[in-house]
């Protein structure tokens, strides 16, 4: 039987791009439009979907598979009511990582070389050679998470000349290949003392929502920098504001924003230290996302359990 994949992500009127990227990518896979009134959504095997509604959830519940268009599912498995016996999968593919570690980079290379500095002036009409002289290669860079995303963005850091240590919270230090990992809270606590650049790309759990605050920035060398690209509930982002403001921190790269779409009057906008994107720091081509959901769709269909399946126990 044809698997028939119902389409919500997005919107109504995104289904045709959809529609026409499986069609050239994964022909083997029926797609069809949640909103079209002629749909009958139990009739579908999978779901692809961003945002539901509690109106959702019944249809949701007899589907074989529900796959999400972000790497975070938090808004979804928080939902009352939300359908924990549908496997959930989250957004991945090759492409997802490479497009993190070139974002990673450059945000790296940015608050390395005061890019937002520059921008301001540039905007003021300000001639001012505020030179930086620092290397990557005297840079410590330490990646919190080193999973399927954070090994790719700690292994492109460290190929780049930056000295590279990722953290996660259990399994053996050592190194791999350049980049060298460090387990545990106290060896957090050591190599925080260390670092001239934090990335952050852990998930989103009870453990982790507002890790990042002024106790554990506080920790990092004067003038360091913060890139988060995890989630925006890692961020106490008053708590930012106030280091960069004290000069404790140097600067940030955020990518994502507690509330988003961040409301017009938030402080982030104009700080003068922050360089703000909205969410695209790993969002591939259309195409590649149809290659990943597909072949996740053909591993749900063989009955294998696909690398970016959602984990009730561990949050992510």
């Amino acid at each position: 039987m044809t698997p028939r994949l119902t389409i919500s992500a997005d919107g109504p009127e995104a289904f045709e791009g959809w529609r026409q990227a499986f069609a050239a990518c994964a022909p083997d896979i029926e797609t069809v439009s949640w909103f079209d009134p002629a749909t009958q959504r139990e009739a579908a095997h999978y779901a692809l979907v961003w945002e539901v509604s509690d109106a959702d959830l019944g249809a949701l519940s007899r589907m074989r598979g529900i796959l999400c268009t972000g790497a975070g599912v938090n808004h979804l498995v928080s939902r009352p009511g939300f359908p924990d016996h549908v496997p959930l999968i989250r957004m991945g593919g090759d492409d997802t990582g490479i497009l993190m570690a070139d974002y990673v980079l450059w945000a790296a290379i940015s608050l390395l070389r005061d890019a937002r500095g520059w921008a301001l002036q540039q905007a003021a009409r300000v001639w001012s050679r505020n030179l930086v002289s620092r290397t990557s290669r005297e840079t410590e860079v330490t990646v919190l998470g080193y999973g399927q995303i954070g090994s790719v963005v700690a292994q492109h850091l460290a190929k780049a000349g930056f000295s590279v240590t990722a953290w996660r919270r259990s399994g053996e230090g050592g190194k791999d290949g350049p980049v060298h990992l460090c387990t545990g809270d106290a060896a957090l606590s050591a190599r925080l003392e260390k670092t001239d650049l934090l990335v952050n790309l852990l998930p989103s759990t009870s453990r982790t929502r507002h890790i990042l605050d002024r106790a554990l920035l506080g920790r990092m060398k004067p003038g360091a920098g913060l890139i988060n690209v995890g989630r925006g509930d890692h961020l106490v982002e008053a708590d930012l504001i106030a280091l960069l403001d004290e000069g404790r921190l140097g600067g940030a790269v955020l990518d994502v924003t507690a509330e988003e779409p961040l409301p017009a009057n938030a402080p982030l906008w104009e700080h003068p230290r922050i360089i703000l994107t909205p969410h695209v720091a790993s969002e591939a081509s259309r195409r590649a996302q149809v290659l990943y959901l597909a072949d996740v769709i053909r591993q749900l269909e063989r009955g294998e359990r696909p690398a970016l399946l959602f984990d009730r126990e561990r949050g992510y």
